[in-house]
């Protein structure tokens, strides 16, 4: 039995459990209610009653009808019935929006992923003061950038490389990858790396050894592989060397004296 108080209860509204249950009969099955589970007192003269559902497909859901009591009244009013989760319910999963469920590798050619005006990882490549919010002044800066032949409007901000770094070095370019913490060497020094300009270039480079898994692909500087320009085999994994040649002088008359 289960009782939870928020305010002082209410006798009437407390002892009314037959009232709550006939109300929710008016509404449901009565192969649909179960035990009476406690109540719960919500405000003055306001206590809500929980009932086990029975419901197929319910499990763990409990009918909650809710009691009222006026003031200098005797009698008690049903405010609602509803059907509710318990703590053990099978409920559907929190609602995520579709822009924030797309991931890396999602799109499909001929798919468009706008991004908002007011993105956190960009900003304008030219603007004066503050970024303008007004359309007039983003179509102004647009015009600017245009005559000054910046070619992108907007550029990414500093919050957008942190987070740009960051994902790249937790991801399979960074250094906590399986392949790199088996790799003889790290990036920086591997003749294949090629560098990139920008304030992400102390940490980050692009693999160019087309035999390697991350050929042109962003790799940190602390990355490693296999495939490291320097990499040498040791002795016991150098391929067998190949037997002097043979040159075989027997004819078809030296076989047949034998």
């Amino acid at each position: 039995m289960m009782t939870i108080v928020r305010a002082k209860p209410d006798t009437a509204a407390v002892a009314a459990v037959d009232a709550a249950r006939a109300a929710l009969l008016e509404e449901v099955d009565a192969a649909d209610v179960g035990a009476h589970l406690g109540h719960v007192v919500e405000g003055e003269r306001l206590v809500t009653h929980l009932f086990a559902c029975e419901r197929a497909g319910y499990v763990g859901w409990r009918w909650s009808v809710t009691i009222a009591r006026a003031p200098r009244q005797k009698t008690v009013t049903v405010d609602e019935v509803v059907l509710i989760p318990g703590d053990e319910a099978i409920v559907a999963p929190e609602w995520v929006p579709y822009r924030e469920r797309i991931k890396p590798g999602d799109l499909s050619p001929g798919d468009l992923l706008p991004v908002e005006e007011d993105d956190p990882r960009l900003v304008p490549t030219y603007s004066f003061g503050d970024d303008p919010l007004d359309p007039d002044e983003q179509a102004q800066v647009r015009r600017v950038a245009q005559d000054l032949g910046l070619g992108r409007v907007r550029t990414l901000s500093l919050e957008g490389r942190e987070l740009a770094a960051q994902r790249w070095y937790d991801g399979d370019g960074g250094p906590q990858a399986p392949l790199a913490q088996s790799a003889p060497d790290s990036c920086t020094t591997c003749g294949f790396l090629m560098r990139i300009a920008g304030p992400l270039s102390e940490m980050f480079g692009v693999c160019a050894n087309g035999d390697a898994n991350d050929d042109g692909r962003v790799v940190s500087l602390d990355h490693g592989c296999g495939a490291h320009s320097e990499v040498r085999l040791a002795k016991k994994h150098e391929p067998v060397p190949l037997p002097e040649p043979v040159v075989d002088t027997i004819t078809l008359d030296d076989l047949e004296q034998f």
